[in-house]
Formats: C-alpha cells, sequence, structure tokens
C-alpha cells in the first residue's frame, strides 16, 4: 500500500507534462530550459526535474537507444516516441522509479500519444536498456524484444 496515493497520479501527470514540453522543444526547435521559462505557469516539480535531467543526460540517453532501438536511430524515431524514450530512460539512469512503472508509464504515454505500435515498440526498446541500466531481473521476462516495430 502507497505511503502517499496521490503521488503515482502526480508523478504520471508530471511525465505527460514532460513529454509535451520536450515535444515542443522539438517542434519548435528550441532549447528544453527555453521552453520552461517560456511558461507562463511553472509545472509540477517532477516535471521540470525530467526535462532539466533530460537536457543534461541527453547524449547518454540518445547513445542508449540507439544502441537498444534495433534499426530505428534516434533521429529516425517519431518526434513523441523519442521524447518518452528520453524520458523512461532519464529515470531509469536517474530516478528511483522501478523499471516495472518507467516501462509501464511509457508504454502508455505511446498508446496515448502515438499508436498501439509504438507502445510495443517502447517496451521493447526499454527492457533492453533497462536490462543494462539496471542490471537486475526486473525487466519482464514477457517484453517483446527491442527489435519488434
Amino acid at each position: 500500500m502507497s505511503t502517499s496515493p496521490g503521488r503515482s497520479g502526480e508523478r504520471r501527470r508530471s511525465r505527460e507534462r514532460a513529454l509535451e514540453i520536450l515535444y515542443e522543444a522539438e517542434c519548435k526547435d528550441l532549447a528544453f530550459d527555453e521552453v520552461l521559462s517560456d511558461l507562463g505557469v511553472t509545472p509540477a516539480p517532477y516535471a521540470v526535474r525530467i526535462v532539466t535531467g533530460v537536457e543534461r543526460e541527453l547524449g547518454r540517453i540518445d547513445d542508449l537507444l540507439d544502441r537498444h532501438a534495433s534499426g530505428w536511430p534516434v533521429e529516425r524515431m517519431p518526434a513523441v516516441d523519442r521524447s518518452l524514450l528520453r524520458i523512461a530512460c532519464y529515470e531509469l539512469l536517474c530516478e528511483d522509479v522501478p523499471v516495472a512503472v518507467v516501462i509501464d508509464e511509457a508504454v502508455e504515454l505511446a498508446k496515448n500519444y502515438s499508436t498501439e505500435d509504438s507502445g510495443r515498440y517502447v517496451n521493447g526498446v526499454l527492457s533492453a536498456v533497462a536490462a543494462v541500466v539496471r542490471k537486475g531481473p526486473a525487466v519482464p521476462e514477457s517484453a517483446p524484444p527491442a527489435a519488434e516495430s
């Protein structure tokens, strides 16, 4: 049982807001922090932490994605998928969020903002990344391989 029932909902909204910010920055060819500073309302602290963390770790994140997204270099991925994969990779690298939660949240974002196929692809890529980054058995055995798209 969670000690703070609203926490997962707040984090979900923060991930969604971070996705919007990263996507906007890419579409407008702006720096992530520039989009953050132009917002009329400051996002929740976790959304800001994700966006600034993705910006700080972008090279490392994109390298992981390039190595584990078989056949899809980062620059060829759809912008929404690329942004949400970056968010999830940041959480796997720098946050203490369980692997299953990171993957589930990213898959749900993919289903809501991209396609059903994107959900499966995101699941496979993140499972492969998590196996390397977290080096543990927390990756679901039923996850499809990263080569599926």
